[in-house]
């Protein structure tokens, strides 16, 4: 998987529902188109999809965005920070 931390606010979840939601709509007219081909014809689908991708922008658009990680700044360090301590020499042998 991927190391990268991913934002589980609100408005990042809704977002991430437009693929399913599309998917889901594609196959709901299919079906319709196979049940009921005169009435919901696949060629006359635009409109349903563009009213679902529609409706996931407004509620997407609306949701807070309380607890939000942006992904452009880096995550902040855990633990308590480190000292340096003192410095080692690189070469062997010497300064034993």
């Amino acid at each position: 998987m991927s190391d990268q931390i991913r934002c589980r606010c609100p408005r990042c979840t809704i977002r991430g529902l437009m693929g399913p939601a599309v998917l889901i709509t594609i196959g709901v007219l299919f079906l319709l188109n196979e049940m009921r081909g005169d009435l919901f014809s696949f060629s006359n689908t635009l409109p349903f999809l563009l009213i679902v991708i529609g409706g996931v922008q407004l509620a997407s658009s609306t949701a807070p965005m309380t607890g939000h990680i942006d992904s452009t700044t880096p995550p902040a360090p855990s633990g308590p920070p480190t000292t340096p301590g003192p410095a080692q020499n690189s070469l062997p042998g010497q300064g034993q």
